[in-house]
């Protein structure tokens, strides 16, 4: 992993080659938006259209304790949950940032629910997962108001939300102290951090630092056989979290008789294999496919019933060269 500076300043630079897409396509921000690296992919034009949302619904007091509701325009019957959680290195990150991913989740039958949590510095570890716990506790108590089953529940995450979903299921404690009984079906980590300690970077000292036990707060060291099945999916050239995060938990998992899928997409970075959740990058990896896949496997639709993945085709020539542009923004950083 890196440090919140550095990744601070590769985000700025993506960014600015995010308004490349922009000018490529002819797409224009609304005049009230509040700009970010993955402002391009939330826009209209560029997203799953066949869902609704609901913001900023509070499941506990405090600013950052609130969470959107992505649900599928039309379903029949109770639909399957997921809950994900975005990243930003436990330090940044906003829920409105990953419109793109609750839309695609809810664009194939799934009730989707993205929470905000604590980040630091006003919390340190383990608050965010507690936090995280608090929102599962709410799904619980409400989502069947919104047309959603809690006992097909599925957590996914990226980066430092990769980490949080799959602390969820293997450290138990953090639900069971919120009175989360619903079980865990299965968990998608993407591009996750699950064996950093010791802890080389300021980043993960100053969020991981104070816990008592730090060999604790790795999830490689908490794998036990009623672990639930989980995916983990990495870039291969990921400089940020390195894929031997995955493969390491995913033999840990393994060891223990736990159902592990691995998917590892070739020459891909960090932040592509999230980007790759939503419609305009869709094309570039089936990490949508595959997640929905894993999830059908436990029980998502019980009727199996195929759920339309949008796929767009590739695009024209000018805007190819402009992704080609973001990964060598990412690529130097491995060097």
């Amino acid at each position: 992993m890196i440090s919140i500076r550095t990744f601070s300043a590769l985000a700025r630079r993506s960014l600015a080659l995010a308004f490349g897409l922009f000018l490529t396509w002819g797409f224009a921000f609304p005049a009230a938006a509040q700009v970010t690296i993955f402002s391009p992919f939330n826009i209209a034009e560029a997203v799953d259209q066949n869902a609704v949302k609901y913001a900023d619904i509070p499941y506990d007091d405090g600013a950052r304790m609130k969470l959107d509701i992505y649900l599928p325009e039309k379903h029949e019957g109770p639909a399957p949950v997921v809950m994900f959680i975005y990243g930003g290195g436990w330090a940044a990150g906003d829920k409105f940032e990953y419109e793109f991913v609750g839309r695609a989740f809810a664009a194939n039958g799934y009730i989707a629910v993205l929470p905000d949590y604590r980040v630091y510095p006003e919390v340190q570890y383990p608050d965010f997962l507690e936090d995280n716990a608090r929102a599962a506790r709410w799904i619980q108590d409400n989502i069947e108001q919104y047309g959603g089953d809690p006992q097909r529940f599925f957590v996914s995450g990226h980066s430092a939300g990769a980490y949080n979903a799959v602390m969820l299921g293997l450290d138990k404690s953090f639900l069971r102290d919120q009175g989360v009984t619903m079980p865990i079906r299965a968990i998608a980590g993407i591009s996750g951090p699950y064996n950093f300690y010791p802890f080389e970077y300021d980043q993960v000292r100053t969020v991981f630092g104070a816990a008592p036990n730090p060999e604790g707060t790795q999830p490689i060291n908490l794998v036990t056989s009623d672990a639930p099945p989980i995916f983990v999916g990495s870039g291969t050239s990921d400089p940020i979290v390195r894929k031997q995060n995955s493969e390491a938990l995913a033999a840990k998992l393994r060891d223990q008789g736990i159902w592990v899928t691995e998917k590892y997409y070739d020459g891909f970075g960090h932040l592509e294999p999230v980007m790759a959740m939503g419609a305009m990058m869709r094309f570039r990896m089936p990490i949508l496919q595959d997640i929905l896949d894993f999830f059908q496997t436990f029980g998502a639709f019980p009727s199996a019933t195929p759920q339309p993945v949008f796929t767009p085709e590739p695009p024209e020539d000018k805007m190819t060269a402009v992704i080609k542009e973001m990964d060598d923004v990412l690529k130097p950083i491995a060097e």
